[in-house]
């Protein structure tokens, strides 16, 4: 296992987008993969469903939280608590809704919706997984940002994200009720 974690350790310092944004891939698929099995209890894989989940973890969270994440520790720097709250404070109050309504964007635009239809969805759920994450990122961002070696953050936040896809997942791939 350290043999392992020392392989990953340098594919990090050398090619540290590309690892984060692999580390999310991975972090994305499993999740789904979870919330389509474990949650929903479906007979059979929508694989493309999958694969949407997958590309998003590769081609916007692990670059996005790369450069996110980055910024947050050079612009304050240190783990003192009040660093700490202030780091959770600006990543849930600003980075969490703008997440959301890429995230929420990419999977309509790859299912091929409508802006209007996307529009909609982010209406209907932006506010549920805004304020539904907030009971789980909160406490793990405390632990990230006190605890967590900058280099090795989005691992942190991608294992955690793992148990937080499966909601996000669900609630994303959830058909809006028409009013």
């Amino acid at each position: 296992m350290s043999m392992l974690w020392a392989q990953y350790n340098r594919a990090l310092a050398a090619q540290p987008l590309l690892v984060k944004a692999m580390t999310s891939f991975t972090g994305f698929t499993a999740g789904d993969l979870l919330a389509q099995k474990a949650v929903e209890k479906k007979d059979d894989i929508d694989f493309m469903r999958t694969a949407r989940m997958a590309t998003f973890g590769l081609l916007w969270h692990g670059p996005s939280g790369h450069y996110f994440y980055g910024f947050l520790d050079a612009k304050l720097p240190g783990t003192a608590m009040t660093t700490v709250i202030t780091k959770v404070g600006i990543d849930q109050v600003l980075w969490n809704p703008i997440f959301g309504i890429v995230f929420f964007s990419y999977l309509g635009l790859t299912e091929g919706k409508k802006p209007a239809e996307i529009q909609e969805k982010i209406k209907a759920d932006l506010p549920t997984a805004v304020v539904g994450s907030w009971s789980y990122w909160i406490p793990a961002h405390l632990v990230n940002f006190r605890f967590i070696p900058g280099e090795q953050r989005l691992l942190y936040i991608n294992c955690m994200q793992i148990v937080y896809n499966i909601f996000l997942s669900f609630i994303g791939n959830k058909d809006v009720k028409a009013e």
